[in-house]
């Protein structure tokens, strides 16, 4: 069943997320800041593990060496500009509001309404952007099962966990944005097939690589890099990559 591993997935940053919340109010601030930070050192771990794939021996076979850093500058300068230009930042930062002024009292002070809005775009970024992301609802779309999803599950699970106990009932908030940006690949991959070469998933997985960097930058509080703006660079990725073998083959 097309989908299923997304409900799954869905499900457990549901639980997970409810049970870091609940928790999380009965840790110091002291110890929530201190998990913050060593998941913003392990989100740069990842992030700089998946930007390797800039190394990939399939993406430097189809484009050329040197080029698939050139295809993660294009498509993150690009995609930048056309994120800024629609406002993607600024729409899921006030997606976050609409849904804390839905789900919390309106007498919450400032800083938990902050603290919300931080968790659900932060939650969001790091759910979603990911090589499992795209090649799990791929393979799901596909029909070859959900194994990559039901991995992810447990890893967001465990994230959600940790996430939501620093941050609050946001990062359980971001489980929407996880189950409608996981539902449109699976549904896209259902609907057209085996649309991705090796080099192209190498490449967007690269770009997300470094999209994870500047996510694990805000949360070490180094620099609020706007992340969500960037996320265009992971579709252009791969259509840079294939205009990028057709110029090398050439």
């Amino acid at each position: 069943m097309p989908g299923l591993g997304t409900l799954l997935n869905d499900a457990t940053v549901v639980v997970c997320g409810s049970l870091g919340a609940l928790l999380g109010d009965r840790i110091p601030a002291r110890v929530r800041d201190v998990v913050t930070d060593g998941l913003g050192l392990v989100t740069l771990v990842v992030g700089g593990l998946n930007a390797a794939a800039l190394l990939d021996p399939d993406l430097v076979s189809e484009v050329g060496r040197g080029v698939p850093l050139l295809i993660a500058l294009g498509s993150i300068v690009i995609g930048g500009m056309v994120g800024a230009a629609l406002r993607f930042g600024a729409r899921l930062e006030d997606l976050g509001a609409s849904l804390r002024r839905r789900l919390t009292s309106g007498q919450s002070s400032p800083e938990n309404r902050r603290r919300f809005v931080e968790g659900y775009v932060t939650a969001s970024l790091v759910f979603c952007v990911g090589p499992l992301t795209v090649l799990g609802s791929f393979q799901d779309g596909l029909g070859r099962g959900i194994e990559l999803l039901a991995l992810k599950s447990i890893l967001d699970g465990l994230a959600a966990l940790a996430f939501a106990a620093s941050l609050g009932w946001g990062v359980v908030a971001s489980a929407l944005t996880v189950l409608v940006f996981q539902g449109t690949l699976t549904a896209m991959a259902f609907a057209l097939g085996d649309v991705m070469t090796d080099a192209q998933v190498a490449a967007m997985t690269a770009t997300g690589g470094i999209l994870l960097l500047g996510v694990g930058l805000r949360l070490l509080r180094i620099k609020a890099i706007p992340v969500a703006d960037l996320l265009p660079a992971l579709l252009l990725a791969p259509l840079l990559t294939a205009l990028g073998g057709s110029f090398f083959d050439s």
